[in-house]
């Protein structure tokens, strides 16, 4: 398999994760399928690590103005009971290094290495993937390999999708997504990504249903196709 590398130099993106997803995302909020693809976003993209600032700056002033409430005895062992039981996993964004240009922490611990140690399957033509595993199973957490210049069906969505370009580049009739881009589409948006020429497409994507085929063909085998 050939190695995959990423400019250095790669202008920073320019499809953003809007401020609410990101005040969830920073009081942790967000699933684990969810923090794990705005972290990966954040170490591409210092707007919007700055917007993060700004919104944790924001909430811990609100918290030093708030009044002291008094609190039944039992308060702190319930807090303490979820703590070790379900708390919210956030992974860390840290800005992109050198040694990480192409799969920046926490991506990189998930797949276990870069991205030339990853397991791909072929799933129709010009299409690999990679199933990632969260505790969050249902939400398909994926790595995408689309090759160059190959066109995906054209589909909808029964829920969110979320998107994170890791190396080349795709355009629909919204626009042009590159490296560090992140895409969020729901049941509003029916399109085909097609993968630019030159270099295949790698992204990070989490869905929260199976996607639904739109074209002549594919509302026929929807009923035997779960992606």
């Amino acid at each position: 398999m050939a190695t995959v590398t990423a400019s250095r130099t790669a202008p920073a993106p320019s499809h953003h994760v809007d401020d609410a997803l990101l005040m969830d995302y920073a009081v942790g909020a967000t699933s684990e399928p969810e923090s794990l693809m705005i972290a990966t976003h954040l170490a591409f993209c210092p707007h919007c690590r700055e917007t993060l600032h700004g919104l944790e700056d924001v909430g811990g002033a609100m918290l030093e103005d708030l009044a002291p409430e008094t609190v039944s005895d039992d308060v702190l062992a319930s807090v303490m009971e979820r703590i070790e039981g379900e708390a919210p996993v956030r992974p860390a964004a840290r800005p992109l290094s050198p040694a990480a240009a192409t799969v920046p922490e926490p991506l990189r611990s998930y797949i276990g290495g870069g991205l030339d140690s990853v397991p791909w399957q072929r799933t129709m033509r010009g299409l690999e993937v990679h199933e990632l595993q969260t505790g969050r199973p249902e939400m398909k957490t994926r790595l995408l390999r689309i090759k160059a210049g190959t066109p995906m069906p054209e589909h909808t969505h029964h829920g969110q999708e979320f998107t994170l370009v890791l190396t080349g580049s795709y355009s629909d009739d919204r626009g042009h997504f590159a490296r560090g881009d992140i895409d969020i589409t729901d049941d509003s948006v029916r399109h085909s990504p097609v993968a630019d020429p030159g270099e295949d497409c790698i992204c990070l994507t989490v869905t929260q249903a199976p996607l639904k085929l739109t074209g002549p063909f594919g509302r026929l085998l929807n009923p035997f196709v779960k992606f």
